[in-house]
C-alpha cells in the first residue's frame, strides 16, 4: 500500500477491525519511512451489476439511486436515514446474490416498494405513484385501496 505522505510502497498494519457491519476491514498503517499513519479499507470485490431500464438501455447498479429514490418517497417522514440505508444494502446485497448479473428496473422497483410499505406506508404510496408512473387518480385509489385491504 502507498503512503499518500512520501509515495514508500512499505507500511505494517498497525491496527485491524471490521468496518461497514462486517462488510469491509478497516486498517490503520504505519508507513516504514516517514513513520506516519494512514488507513485503509479492504473490501470484497463483486461482480457488477448491469441494470436494464424500461428503454432497454443498460448501466451499472449504484445503489445510491435506490436509495435517493427513498429518500424523496421518505421526505418529510419519521423514516431514519439508517433505516433507508439498511434497506438499500439489503436490496443490493439480494442482487449481489442472486446468479443473473442483469436485473430490470421493474424488479429493483418492486424490492423497493416491498421494504417500504413495512416502514412507511405513505412513502410507500409516494414511491409506487412514481414507480408505477399512476396516469390518473383512479389508478392512485386502486393503489391505497389495495393497501386498506390488506390491513
Amino acid at each position: 500500500m502507498r503512503c499518500p505522505y512520501c509515495g514508500n510502497l512499505e507500511s505494517k498494519v498497525v491496527d485491524s477491525r471490521p468496518s461497514d457491519e462486517g462488510s469491509s476491514i478497516r486498517r490503520r498503517r504505519e508507513c516504514l519511512v516517514c513513520h506516519r499513519r494512514f488507513t485503509t479499507y479492504e473490501t470484497m470485490e463483486s461482480l457488477p451489476l448491469v441494470v436494464i431500464k424500461r428503454d432497454g438501455s443498460r448501466q451499472t447498479f449504484d445503489k445510491s439511486k435506490v436509495l435517493s429514490g427513498m429518500l424523496r418517497a421518505c421526505e418529510k417522514r419519521p423514516v431514519s436515514f439508517d433505516t433507508l440505508e439498511r434497506i438499500a444494502n439489503e436490496i443490493e446485497q439480494t442482487l449481489q446474490n442472486e446468479m443473473t448479473r442483469e436485473i430490470t428496473t421493474t424488479n429493483i422497483g418492486e424490492m423497493v416498494m416491498e421494504r417500504l410499505r413495512t416502514v412507511d406506508e405513505v412513502a410507500y404510496v409516494r414511491f409506487a405513484s412514481v414507480y408505477r408512473q399512476f396516469k390518473d387518480i383512479s389508478t392512485f385509489m386502486e393503489e391505497l385501496n389495495k393497501l386498506l385491504k390488506e390491513k
